[in-house]
Formats: structure tokens, C-alpha cells, sequence
């Protein structure tokens, strides 16, 4: 054999000229070690810290076999190396998920599971292997490079083996996803990682395999010395750590998840793939459950999504906002040869988009056509009063004009209050106090009027626009009644989370017409409604995603029943899951949709709704 002398204080060392090679190996290793732990807490910092600790482990007592002069020294340092030896491919695993993003799997319990087989090889070496688990035989093998241990391997030798090789596999798949990443960077460090990997992997086939000139000679950690290479060109050249993929895949995952829309992710077999945190709230979906179900069962409205070409409309579902008018986008989710993976489907909330564009509508007809309507009114009967100031009826109709246009500047001010996008809703209030107050100020106003409410009404709590819905109902079901004592009758019900409330009256009904502009949802010149009563209950309703119909009363009057989602209760969708879609275009603006076919009826001939809302 040759030996390298080795001169430190005058004391000369001889090393075996494998020694000299490995040594080399540890300096490249403790190097890139002691860089990758400079770089904590990066992603994957750590975790590469300890893979090259473990390689300058197994490095460092491999010289200490080869210079040891008896076979109980040699097999003693050969038991130490194990312990690099088993926490290479373990550190390589977790690394690889760090570093890419996939942190979700490095967990206790994942790293537990991890290390119970490397544990179990400890346990075997540190109580002497008697069993001859991991080496069956052992004896000294003399060669030109040095002595070492020549080891007939046992059983378990060939199992830890099969474990590294898998786990190594199993890291370096993440890893190649980079090599054809779009950032230079990342398919530099990637190249680089999978090198320094594939150098000790190749090694150590090649040991199994007996294709290793110096027979028994494990070179495996020779190897070592190019993965140390490999991760230093990567720390320094690449910028590893310092500039990782793990932020960008967790951005990626975050906005997915975090999206304020609903998400979900369907593959080509029609099952459900993923959804998103939005959607597992605003519908209510249990998120296990319904992973692996047909979409059909799970997204809202799919069928009708997947059947239509290009663009959708607006589809009315409930959610826990109430029912809300929807806007679906379907996307086709390709890989990397354009081939379709699967689809994302992606529900937008545009009831307050909608909404906005009716209050400006109707606004601009209020100013447009029932202002100057009354300004004219005013202005001719200025001019009789000018040519003859006793006039009274001409005075009359000057201060009726002025103080509708009190009311409209009143109303229209509500409504900016009531729907302002920015302002804190006010807290709930209990269902029996709301119309109790409205009832109690209606028959202070109007002292003929006969209001009759349920003695049972409900008390669960409901939000607090409602206060609005239920005053203008009863106060204009008294104004537009031609009765000298008009009657309103109001009741109220709950069922599933849903409080139905009905407000009914014996005036002469409400013109067919303003039916037709609620259920459009847009006004025109030649069709519009006769005032914004109607129009702030419908906006109230579905700013809080309630419903609302109308329906003759027999023998006179109207029935109104406005149905809303109690507070602190998700809202409960018909029995298959879903609500019937409604069909809003550009021509219809409706934010949602006012059911005018359905008639509902009083509980009994007193029983409930409004003329109200011209």
C-alpha cells in the first residue's frame, strides 16, 4: 500500500491515499454545511445543513475505518457511520419538499415516520447486530488504495438500502419539475441539486452491483466529494436559499385558497378535485366529503355551467349571504403538451355590482322624468298664482309638488345611506321589535288605519335593513289604499333559518307594471315605475340575499311576502342542494330574481302584504 505522510507539529502522519480523496470530500461538505446553516431560516436551509452534516458523518468515520489498524477498530468506526448513512436520504426528502414549496408535508408526524426505520437500524448496530441483520460477515480487506472492512451485507442491509434509494426517488421528483422552469435561477439550482444526488446514487449501485474495481469497497462517499461540489456551485453561483421556489408555490396555493370567490377545481372524468376556502364557506361544503365526488352533486349549477358555450349569466344561488346573484367562469385547466387536465370553475358575486347599476338607473329616472315632472308642475301653477295670488287650488298643487320632491330627495337618501359599500352594517335586531316599532309609529301617523299583527310573531334576530322592508311595505300599503280605513295585516314565519314575513292589505293592488320593471330589473323611458318605494324593498332584499313576490289578494288588495335568512344561520337551499338559476343579461340588470308567478297566499283572509312601494 502507499500511504500519503501527513505532517502536523512534527508529527507525521501516514494516510492511505483513499483517505487523502475522502478528505477532500468532508472539506467541500463541511463548507457547503456550514453556508446552507448561515442561510436559516430560508426554506430548506436546515434540512441541507443536516444532509451535508450527514455525508461529512459517514466521510469523516470512513477515514477513521481505513487508518484503524485491527478489525474490532474497524468495525467499531463502520457502526458509526450509520448513523450519516440513515440520515442522508431523510434530510434529502424533507429538503426537497422545503424547498420547492411543499412544506405541508414536513410535519412532526411525516418526520416521525420518517425515522422509525432508520431508528430501527440504529437500535440493531448500537446492541452489536448478533443477529447478523446488517452484516452478515466482516473481515479486512487489503488494496492498493487502503485496508478497510469488507462486509458481506444481512437482510436488513438490503432493506435500508431500498429505503434510501426510494426516498431519494421520491425527493428528486419535485426537484426535476424545475429543470425546464421558466426562471433560469431554478433550473440552475435544480441541475445542480440533481447532480450532487445522482454522483452518490450511482456510486452506490454500483457497490450492490460488484462493478466497483476494489471489490467490498463502498465508494459512495468518494462520491461525496462532487455532491459537495455541486451544493456549493448552487449556494454560490445559483443563489440556493436565497432564492428558492417555496414562496412562489405557497403564493400560488394562497390565492388559490384565499381567493374572495368560490373555486373549484374539477378533472376530466367530471369528479371534484379541489375548492377553496371561500367556497367551503359561502356554500357551506364540507371540504373531505366532497373531494372526490361528482361536480354534479357539489358545484352549484354545473351541469348548466358545462352545457353552455361561451359566456354565462348570472345564476341566483345561496350561500351564507342569502341568495346572490353569480357570475360563473369556466376554464380549462391544460398541462404542459395543451392537453385538458381538467377545469376551474370560478363563481364571482356581482349582486352589489347589479345593484349599484339599478340604484343609478333608477336614480336617473327619479331625476330625470318624476323631478321634472314636478318642477314643470310647479313652474305653471307659479305662473297662475303670479297672474292671480289667491288661487288656492294652484297653491295647493305648488306645495303637494314641493314636498313629493321632499320625499324623493328623502328616499333617495335613504337608499345612498342604506347601501353605501364602505359604512358598517348595523348589528341584527329581533324580528317581534322591528315591526312592533313600525306598527306602533304607523298608528300614531295614521290613526285610521287598522293594523293587525300576528300575536306569534318570531323572535330570532334579523339584519336590521329589514326595519326598512317592513315600514315601507305597511306605510304605503296605508298612503295608496282609496279606503277610508285601510287595513294591513302582517305575519310572520320561520323554516329552515329562513324567516318568511307577509304584509298584506285591501287596497287596490299594485299595477302589473311595476311588476314587469322589478322582475327586468331595469327601467326604460316608456316603462318604469311610478316611484322608488318598490324599488328600495326590492334593493333591501337583496342587499341582505332574501326573495320577494307578489300575488292578488281576494277579493282586493295585495299580498307581499319577503323571505330573509335569519342572522348567525347559514341559509338552507331547496332539497336538491341548489337554487333554480335566474337568467340576467345585459338588458336585464337584475340583481336577483322576483318571483311574480308564484302565488302566495294569506294564512287566512287577514293575513298579510302591501300595496306599498310606488
Amino acid at each position: 500500500m502507499i500511504y500519503t505522510p501527513l505532517v502536523c507539529n512534527k508529527l507525521v502522519i501516514a494516510l492511505s491515499p483513499l483517505s487523502v480523496a475522502l478528505l477532500a470530500a468532508v472539506v467541500t461538505g463541511t463548507s457547503g454545511a456550514i453556508l446552507a446553516w448561515r442561510e436559516r431560516p430560508e426554506a430548506g436551509a436546515t434540512w441541507l445543513s443536516l444532509l451535508l452534516a450527514g455525508q461529512v458523518w459517514w466521510t469523516t468515520f470512513l477515514v477513521f475505518e481505513l487508518e484503524a489498524p485491527t478489525l474490532a477498530a474497524k468495525a467499531l468506526w463502520y457502526d458509526v457511520q450509520w448513523i450519516g448513512v440513515v440520515l442522508i436520504p431523510i434530510a434529502w426528502l424533507l429538503f426537497a419538499f422545503e424547498y420547492t414549496g411543499r412544506d405541508r408535508y414536513v410535519t412532526p408526524r411525516v418526520v416521525t415516520a420518517l425515522l422509525v426505520v432508520p431508528l430501527v437500524t440504529l437500535v440493531v448496530v448500537a446492541t452489536g447486530d448478533s443477529g447478523g441483520f446488517l452484516r452478515a460477515d466482516a473481515s479486512v480487506a487489503e488494496s492498493a488504495v487502503g485496508s478497510f472492512l469488507r462486509v458481506n451485507p444481512g437482510p436488513w442491509y438490503y432493506l435500508i438500502a431500498g429505503y434510501t434509494y426510494l426516498l431519494g426517488l421520491i425527493g428528486s421528483v419535485p426537484i426535476l419539475q424545475l429543470v425546464r422552469d421558466d426562471a433560469r435561477p431554478f433550473r440552475g439550482q435544480s441541475a445542480a441539486l440533481l447532480v450532487g444526488t445522482a454522483a452518490p446514487w450511482a456510486s452506490s449501485i454500483l457497490h450492490l452491483a460488484g462493478a466497483i474495481p476494489v471489490a467490498g469497497l463502498d465508494p459512495t462517499p468518494l462520491a461525496f466529494a462532487v455532491s459537495g461540489v455541486a451544493y456549493l456551485l448552487a449556494l454560490s453561483r445559483f443563489r440556493l436559499l436565497t432564492f428558492a421556489p417555496a414562496p412562489r408555490r405557497r403564493a400560488r396555493q394562497l390565492v388559490f385558497e384565499h381567493l374572495h370567490d368560490p373555486a373549484f377545481v374539477v378533472g376530466t372524468e367530471g369528479y371534484l378535485v379541489d375548492l377553496n376556502q371561500s367556497a367551503v364557506e359561502i356554500f357551506g361544503i364540507d371540504r373531505r366529503a366532497a373531494i372526490g365526488n361528482p361536480a354534479t352533486e357539489v358545484v352549484p349549477r354545473y351541469n348548466d355551467l358545462i352545457a353552455e358555450d361561451g359566456g354565462h349569466s348570472p345564476l341566483a344561488i345561496v350561500g351564507s349571504n342569502g341568495r346572490r346573484p353569480y357570475e360563473a367562469t369556466v376554464r380549462n385547466v391544460t398541462n404542459a403538451h395543451a392537453r385538458s387536465i381538467g377545469q376551474v370553475v370560478v363563481f364571482h358575486d356581482v349582486g352589489q355590482y347589479l345593484g349599484q347599476q339599478q340604484r343609478l338607473d333608477v336614480l336617473n329616472r327619479v331625476f330625470r322624468h318624476d323631478v321634472r315632472t314636478e318642477t314643470n308642475l310647479i313652474h305653471g301653477y307659479a305662473d297662475q298664482l303670479k297672474a292671480d295670488p289667491t288661487d288656492e287650488r294652484a297653491l295647493s298643487v305648488v306645495k303637494q309638488s314641493a314636498t313629493r320632491i321632499l320625499e324623493l330627495s328623502e328616499r333617495t337618501r335613504t337608499a345612498s345611506e342604506l347601501f353605501d359599500p364602505v359604512s358598517e352594517p348595523p348589528p341584527p335586531v329581533p324580528l317581534d321589535e322591528i315591526v312592533d316599532g313600525v306598527v306602533s309609529d304607523l298608528r300614531s301617523e295614521f290613526p285610521c288605519a287598522n293594523v293587525v299583527v300576528d300575536p306569534d310573531l318570531p323572535t330570532v334576530s334579523v339584519p336590521a335593513v329589514v326595519h326598512v322592508i317592513v315600514e315601507d311595505l305597511c306605510s304605503n300599503a296605508i298612503q295608496h289604499n282609496d279606503t277610508d280605513a285601510p287595513s294591513v295585516w302582517v305575519t310572520a314565519s320561520v323554516d329552515d333559518d329562513w324567516v318568511e314575513l307577509a304584509v298584506a292589505d285591501d287596497g287596490p293592488g299594485i299595477a302589473e307594471s311595476e311588476y314587469d320593471v322589478l322582475q327586468r330589473g331595469t327601467e326604460t323611458p316608456l316603462q318604469h315605475g311610478s316611484g322608488i318605494g318598490l324599488w328600495i324593498v326590492k334593493w333591501a332584499i337583496d342587499h341582505i340575499g332574501g326573495d320577494v313576490s307578489f300575488s292578488a289578494r281576494d277579493p282586493r288588495g295585495t299580498n307581499v311576502t319577503v323571505s330573509v335568512p335569519t342572522v348567525g344561520a347559514a341559509p338552507v337551499a331547496d332539497d336538491d342542494g341548489r337554487v333554480d338559476p335566474v337568467s340576467i343579461n345585459d338588458a336585464d340588470r337584475a340583481a336577483d330574481a322576483v318571483d311574480l308567478s308564484d302565488s302566495v297566499g294569506s294564512p287566512d283572509p287577514s293575513a298579510s302584504s302591501s300595496d306599498a312601494g310606488r
